[in-house]
C-alpha cells in the first residue's frame, strides 16, 4: 500500500478532497458541490450536514480513483471557509443552517456598531473590523431574532472545525478562525475586553479552545472512518482557516512573503512579522500560529463571480471558458472605454475599502459596445481591484497566485500589467488542501515542522511578467474616479433595491413572475465545463444561478478567506519550476 495525507477542503460552494503521496505527488482528487441558500432578509447558510455528507463523498470519489495506488491514509489535514456561525448542540447536532460568511443580514447593525463605538471595540482587540457575517454579529442579530435557537447551542464551531469533529470527536479551534471572532491576535487568547464591551457574556461559552493548528486534533473515530471507507485511528490536524491554509500550501511562510487568491472572493495578503507591523487600517489580520506572525489580508467580497454574472447576463452560460477568454482578447485594453465596478455582493464591499451598501456598476456603454467589450471589462474591473489591495499592502514585486480564476491566462496577465508586478502561478489547483495536508504533515509526526513540510510538496509554477499598457493605465485612474463618482449614490441603489423587492408585482391581474439582475454570491456550474478542484476557499466559479424571487439556492463547483473558485477550463501553459 502507498502511505497518503488526506487534504481537504471545505469551501463555500464546494467540498475537495485531495490524497497525496508523502513525496507531495497527487494520486487522485474528489470533488462535491455545496448548497448555498439565499434568504429573503439576505442571508446565506449552508445546512451543516449537507456539507458533511459532500465531505463523504468527494473523499470517496478520491478514494475510488486512487484505488489503483492502494492509498494508506496516515495523516488527515482539513481547511475550510473561515467566519459565519457554524453552532451545534452538546451532541454536535446542528441548531440551525450555517449562517455564512456572506451573510448579509445584519448590515444595519454593523453600521450602528461603527455609529455607536463597539466596532471600535472590535477593532482594538483583533485588529479587523465587524462584517454582518462575522460571529459576534451573527450571534448579536440571533439573540433578537432566534434566542430559542441560540439557547440549544453548546458550541460554535467554524466550517473546517466542524468537519474535524465529525471526522475525530474534538471541540477546538485555532488561532487563524478565532481571529474574527473574539480573539487578541497578538496574545492568541479572547479578548475579556471585547467580550465584555459588546455585553457578549452571555456567548462565551459558545468559543472553542484555542490550539495550535499543527497539533494533532484527535483521530479518525470509528464511526467517521466507516462513513469515509478509511481505517480508524488517523491523526487528524487542527489545521488553518482556508485563508492560512493557502499561504502554507503556496509554500509562503515568510515574513513579507504575499500571495493572491483568485476565488470566490478575491484575496490578497502579506506575512507580518506581528501585529504591530500591520498596518493598511482595513485589514483583516489572522494569526498563522507560526508565533507573532499575522496575515495582514485584504479580501473583497466578490471575485471570479463577477465573471460568471456576465456569462450568464450576456447568453453566454453555454460557451466555455476558453471560448469567453477568445472572445476577451478581441476588445483592445481598455475595453473601448468601457469601466466596470466589481462590487458585487449583496453583503456590500470589505476590500480594498469598506462599504456596505458597494454595488456593481458598467460605465461608458454606448449602442455601438460589443459582448466582447463588456466581457472584457469584467476582467480588467477584477485586475483593477485585485492590484488596487497590492499596492495597499505594499506587497513585493512577485506574487504567487491561485484559486479558479488564476486558471485565466487573460486575468493573470492584466493583473501583472495593471500591477507592475511578476504573477506566478502555481500549478497545483488545489492549494487549500495541499495546505492542509501539509499542515497535517506536522500533526502525525512526518516532518519536524512546517518550514520542513513545504519542502516535501514543491509544485511547479508559470510566470506572467509586466508588459506596459497605456490604456490600461489610464483606465486604471478612470476607474477610481468613476468609483468615487458613484459611491455617494450607493446607499440611495440598495433603497431602490429594497423598494422593488417589496412592491408588489405588476401586471394585468396574472401572477407576475418576480426578476432581478442576480448579485452574485455563489455561482453554478456550466453545462460544459468539468469543475477542477479550486484552491483554498479560494474557491472560484461557475455560472450565476437563476434569480429566485424568495430563495435563491446555487450549487458550485470547485476556492479559502473565503477562497472559493469559475471553473476555467483554461488550457495550462506549459509548466516551468519556480
Amino acid at each position: 500500500m502507498t502511505p497518503a495525507v488526506l487534504g481537504i477542503d471545505a469551501g463555500t460552494t464546494a467540498v475537495k478532497a485531495v490524497l497525496y503521496s508523502l513525496e507531495g505527488e497527487t494520486l487522485a482528487a474528489g470533488h462535491r458541490s455545496v448548497a448555498v441558500v439565499r434568504t429573503p432578509d439576505g442571508g446565506a447558510e449552508s445546512d451543516i450536514d449537507l456539507v458533511w455528507e459532500a465531505v463523504v463523498g468527494a473523499v470517496r470519489q478520491a478514494l475510488s480513483q486512487a484505488r489503483s495506488t492502494a492509498p494508506d491514509v496516515v495523516a488527515i489535514g482539513v481547511t475550510g471557509q473561515g467566519d459565519g456561525a457554524w453552532l451545534v448542540d452538546a451532541e454536535g447536532r446542528p441548531v440551525r443552517p450555517a449562517a455564512l460568511w456572506l451573510d448579509g443580514r445584519n448590515a444595519d447593525r454593523v453600521t450602528a456598531w461603527q455609529r455607536d463605538g463597539r466596532d471600535a471595540a472590535v477593532i482594538a482587540a483583533t485588529g479587523s473590523a465587524s462584517f454582518p457575517g462575522t460571529l459576534p454579529v451573527l450571534l448579536d442579530g440571533f439573540a433578537e431574532t432566534e434566542p430559542d435557537v441560540l439557547a440549544r447551542a453548546a458550541h460554535h464551531l467554524n466550517c473546517k472545525d466542524s468537519v474535524r469533529h465529525r471526522l475525530a470527536g474534538e471541540v477546538a479551534t485555532d488561532p487563524s478562525e478565532a481571529s474574527r471572532t473574539y480573539l487578541d491576535p497578538a496574545t492568541l487568547a479572547y479578548s475579556d475586553e471585547m467580550i465584555d464591551a459588546l455585553d457578549h457574556r452571555r456567548f462565551a461559552h459558545l468559543l472553542p479552545p484555542v490550539r495550535a493548528p499543527h497539533e494533532r486534533g484527535g483521530t479518525l473515530t470509528d464511526d467517521a472512518a466507516a462513513e469515509l471507507g478509511l481505517r480508524a485511528g488517523v491523526p487528524v490536524a487542527i489545521g488553518l482557516v482556508d485563508s492560512a491554509a493557502c499561504p502554507v500550501g503556496l509554500g509562503a511562510l515568510a515574513d513579507q512573503d504575499g500571495w493572491v487568491v483568485l476565488g470566490t472572493t478575491a484575496t490578497v495578503a502579506v506575512n507580518r512579522v506581528d501585529r504591530a507591523a500591520a498596518d493598511s487600517g482595513i485589514g483583516i489580520l489572522i494569526p498563522t500560529g507560526r508565533g507573532t506572525q499575522v496575515l495582514e489580508a485584504l479580501s473583497s467580497m466578490v471575485g471570479t463571480p463577477n465573471l460568471d454574472w456576465v456569462r450568464g447576463t450576456l447568453g453566454l452560460a453555454d460557451r466555455s471558458w476558453t471560448e469567453l477568454e477568445r472572445l476577451a482578447r478581441t476588445a483592445p485594453d481598455g475595453s473601448g472605454g468601457v469601466i466596470y465596478l466589481p462590487y458585487g455582493s449583496p453583503s456590500g464591499e470589505r476590500a480594498p475599502f469598506v462599504d456596505a451598501a458597494a454595488s456593481a456598476s458598467w460605465v461608458g456603454m454606448n449602442v455601438t459596445t460589443t459582448p466582447a467589450q463588456l466581457l472584457r471589462s469584467v476582467f480588467e474591473g477584477l485586475a483593477f481591484s485585485v492590484a488596487e489591495c497590492l499596492d495597499l499592502l505594499d506587497a513585493a514585486d512577485r506574487v504567487p497566485v491561485c484559486g479558479g480564476g488564476a486558471r485565466s491566462d487573460l486575468l493573470c496577465q492584466l493583473l501583472a500589467d495593471v500591477s507592475g508586478r511578476t504573477i506566478v502561478r502555481t500549478a497545483d489547483p488545489e492549494v487549500g488542501a495541499r495546505g492542509a495536508a501539509t499542515v497535517a504533515l506536522v500533526a502525525a509526526g512526518l516532518a519536524d515542522d512546517l518550514e520542513t513540510a513545504v519542502r516535501v510538496f514543491p509544485a511547479d509554477s508559470v510566470e506572467f511578467t509586466p508588459r506596459p499598457s497605456p490604456a490600461l493605465a489610464a483606465a486604471r485612474e478612470v476607474f477610481a474616479r468613476v468609483r468615487a463618482a458613484l459611491r455617494p449614490e450607493w446607499p440611495a441603489l440598495r433603497s431602490l433595491g429594497r423598494l422593488a423587492a417589496a412592491a408588489p408585482p405588476a401586471g394585468t391581474g396574472e401572477t407576475a413572475a418576480v426578476a432581478h439582475t442576480p448579485q452574485v454570491a455563489a455561482a453554478a456550474p456550466a453545462a460544459d465545463d468539468s469543475e477542477p478542484p479550486a484552491a483554498a476557499r479560494a474557491d472560484v466559479s461557475e455560472p450565476p444561478a437563476a434569480a429566485r424571487a424568495d430563495v435563491e439556492r446555487t450549487a458550485a463547483a470547485a476556492p479559502a478567506a473565503h477562497l472559493d473558485a469559475p471553473s476555467l477550463d483554461v488550457p495550462a501553459p506549459e509548466r516551468t519550476s519556480a
